[in-house]
């Protein structure tokens, strides 16, 4: 099977219905790169070793969490994964993001299954000090994507010496032969509310910002992109201030960070609800320099909430949500309470 696919203009477009930019040949020849993230809403393995936190996950917890059940959340999981394929993009994305993950063996688990085995995904996952036992991770493509560095970021919050949440993972590597670094987070979450909580992920914000400033005190030509389930909307301080993301390409610059995101959600396109609201926290947030610059090779093309209607609860009290695997107790057979979100860049081939 011929793993590296190359378009042209008009066929590209002919796939995307919303078009970033214009080029203005069309003899040239590209190819679109995917960069998505989901929160895969706790894939634990069967085993209790995380004490409390770990038994509802367990065969002797209340969701009787065995391994039928176990298998059938990493077949819906894979499912949802190949349904992000498209017709410029038959491997899928060459990132996946990830988060609400026990540990390594579920993402080995995950990326075995049939239905994205052909993709021969790899893992990047590291431990985190999380009081749930839950971390991030990076699933990717070797066709596409090349790591060349991981470093792991720890949020500590001044006066609290117990305060314990996932770290942040940035991953340094070659996106088609263009250097980027993906910094993967999933935020602390609105517990106690979402102004009470709410200096915790400006904290978390600025992290990430440190991150991308050290990466780029490195190398200022390369691309950042900053994704995960970050528990705050695009309009948030955490996001629109303390990182800085904006909503109008045009008022970005090289070093800072356009939300595309944010436009979405004013349209009532959300990722995830709650209580009859949508909100939008699985959010991929990309550099000013790939918006058509000429720092990185990388142009940002298009976005999407990938709402699917088989990944959409079709009735009941909560139809029109992202159909989840409980409700409570109950075995819903379900894939995440997020729906996964993705990016897409092209990049021309000049060979």
């Amino acid at each position: 099977m011929k793993r590296i696919l190359f378009f042209s203009l008009v066929a590209i477009m002919l796939s995307f219905s919303t078009w970033a930019q214009t080029i203005d040949s069309q003899d040239k020849r590209y190819m679109v790169l995917g960069v998505a993230f989901y929160n895969l809403e706790n894939l634990f393995d069967t085993i209790n070793n995380n004490g409390k936190y770990d038994l509802e996950f367990s065969p002797e917890g209340a969701k009787k969490w065995d391994s039928e059940k176990y298998h059938a959340k990493l077949n819906n999981m894979a499912q949802a994964i190949a349904s992000l394929a498209t017709e410029v993009t038959p491997l899928g994305p060459a990132i996946i993001g990830v988060a609400e993950i026990e540990n390594r063996s579920v993402l080995d688990d995950l990326v075995k299954n049939e239905q994205i085995k052909e993709w021969q995904l790899q893992v990047i996952h590291h431990d985190s000090p999380d009081r749930r036992g839950i971390d991030v991770g990076l699933l990717y493509n070797p066709y596409y994507f090349e790591p060349l560095h991981v470093t792991n970021h720890t949020l500590v919050i001044d006066g609290d010496s117990t305060f314990r949440t996932r770290d942040q993972m940035c991953v340094t590597g070659l996106l088609s032969g263009e250097k980027v670094s993906v910094i993967v987070n999933h935020w602390p979450s609105r517990l106690g509310g979402e102004q009470r909580s709410s200096h915790l992920r400006e904290a978390a914000a600025a992290l990430s910002k440190h991150i991308a400033d050290s990466v780029w005190n490195v190398d200022p030509n390369q691309a950042v992109i900053i994704m995960g389930d970050l528990n705050d909307d695009p309009f948030n301080k955490s996001c629109s201030k303390i990182l800085g993301a904006k909503k109008e390409r045009k008022k970005v610059d090289e070093h800072g960070f356009f939300n595309p995101f944010w436009k979405t959600l004013d349209k009532g396109i959300g990722s995830l609800a709650y209580r009859g609201v949508w909100n939008l926290f699985d959010q991929i947030i990309i550099s000013g320099n790939t918006l058509g610059g000429k720092q990185t090779g990388l142009n940002y093309l298009s976005h999407r909430v990938h709402n699917k209607d088989f990944l959409t609860q079709q009735d009941g009290k909560y139809r029109g949500y992202p159909l989840r695997t409980f409700s409570g107790v109950k075995f819903l057979n379900g894939y995440s309470d997020h729906y996964p979100t993705i990016v897409y860049f092209l990049k021309e081939i000049t060979e």
